[in-house]
C-alpha cells in the first residue's frame, strides 16, 4: 500500500493541488526506482570532489521527473541537481519552478547505507508552496502545503519546543569540501556545540532526511554549509509547516541560493545555534 499524503492536499480551490498531487506520484515512482537500484552494482563518477559522488541513477531518476513534469507543465521550470551540476543554470524566478534533488544521500546509496531520499521542492514568485520528501527505504512520504500542514504518511508532524542549545540534539552534515582549512571549522563548529552541553551532533548522510527528523520532532536542531537549495527547498516547507523555523547562518532569512542554512523547532534554538556558528565558504547556487 501506497503511503499517503495526508490532509496537505486537500482543500478546493488550491491552484498548485495537481502540481503536488503529480509531485507525490512522481516521488513514489522514483523511489522504486531508487530502492532498487540499492542493492545493484552501480558507475559512480565524481563532481566538485573526490567525496561528491554521482551514479547512473542519479541522472535517470532526474530524468525521470522532470521530463514526466515538463510533459504535464510545459511552462514551468526546473532547477535538478545533476542538470546544474551538468550546467544549467541555477537561477530562481518568479515563474513556478520546480527544485529536485533525485537521490539525497548518494554517498549512502553508494555504499548502501539506507538512509536515501528524493526530494521535490515548488516555488512561485520564488516562494515555496510546497515539499514532498520520499524516504526510499523505509517508504515514508513527507508532504508539506503552504499554510497547510506537514505530514507524515496521514501522521500530522510537529516539532521540538526546545530552546536552547543545553540538552538538545543537533543534526549537520559534512560536505563536500575536505581541506585542513574547512575540517578545521566543520569539527571546530561540533565542538563548540558538545561544549554547550548538546545532547549530541549527529551526521547522517541525508541533509532532506536530517531536516525531516526536525520538523518530526526526532531532533532539535541542524546547520549545515555547503548544501544546495534542492536540499532545502521541499524540506524547508515540511519544518515550517511542522511549527518549525529555517534562517540563515548569519540569523537573518532563509536565503535558498546561498548553501547554508539553520534549522530548528524555535526561534531562540535557531538564533542561539547561528551565533555558535564559524562560516565555511561554499559560494552560492546562483
Amino acid at each position: 500500500m501506497e503511503p499517503c499524503a495526508g490532509q496537505c492536499c486537500e482543500g478546493r480551490g488550491d491552484p498548485w493541488k495537481e502540481s503536488m498531487d503529480t509531485a507525490i506520484q512522481l516521488a513514489l515512482r522514483a523511489g522504486q526506482v531508487v530502492r532498487k537500484a540499492l542493492t545493484e552494482e552501480k558507475r559512480v563518477s565524481t563532481k566538485t570532489s573526490v567525496v561528491d559522488l554521482v551514479t547512473e541513477t542519479d541522472h535517470y531518476v532526474e530524468e525521470l521527473i522532470i521530463s514526466a513534469l515538463r510533459e504535464k507543465f510545459p511552462t514551468h521550470r526546473f532547477i535538478g541537481e545533476e542538470s546544474t551540476s551538468a550546467g544549467s543554470k541555477c537561477v530562481l524566478t518568479e515563474s513556478p519552478t520546480w527544485i529536485i534533488d533525485p537521490i539525497d544521500g548518494t554517498c549512502n546509496f553508494v555504499h548502501r547505507f539506507p538512509l536515501v531520499a528524493v526530494s521535490i521542492g515548488f516555488a512561485v514568485n520564488r516562494e515555496l508552496e510546497f515539499g514532498v520528501i520520499y524516504h526510499c527505504i523505509d517508504e515514508k512520504l513527507y508532504t508539506a502545503r503552504k499554510g497547510q500542514g506537514a505530514f507524515c504518511n496521514q501522521e500530522r508532524l510537529h516539532v521540538t519546543k526546545q530552546t536552547g542549545i543545553k540538552n538538545s540534539l543537533i543534526l549537520t552534515e559534512i560536505g563536500p569540501k575536505r581541506d585542513p582549512a574547512t575540517l578545521k571549522l566543520f569539527l571546530g563548529n561540533m565542538e563548540g556545540f558538545l561544549k554547550c552541553q548538546a545532547h549530541g551532533v549527529r551526521v547522517i548522510g541525508s541533509a532532506t532526511l536530517a531536516l525531516c527528523h526536525i520538523a518530526s520532532g526526532a531532533a532539535d536542531a541542524y546547520y549545515q554549509f555547503g548544501l544546495h537549495c534542492w536540499d532545502l527547498a521541499a524540506a524547508t516547507v515540511i519544518i515550517r509547516e511542522a511549527g518549525g523555523f529555517v534562517i540563515d547562518t548569519s540569523g537573518g532569512p532563509l536565503d535558498l541560493m546561498s548553501c547554508r542554512v539553520v534549522a530548528a523547532g524555535t526561534m531562540e534554538l535557531a538564533q542561539s545555534v547561528a551565533k555558535e556558528l564559524n562560516t565555511i565558504d561554499y559560494g552560492r547556487d546562483d
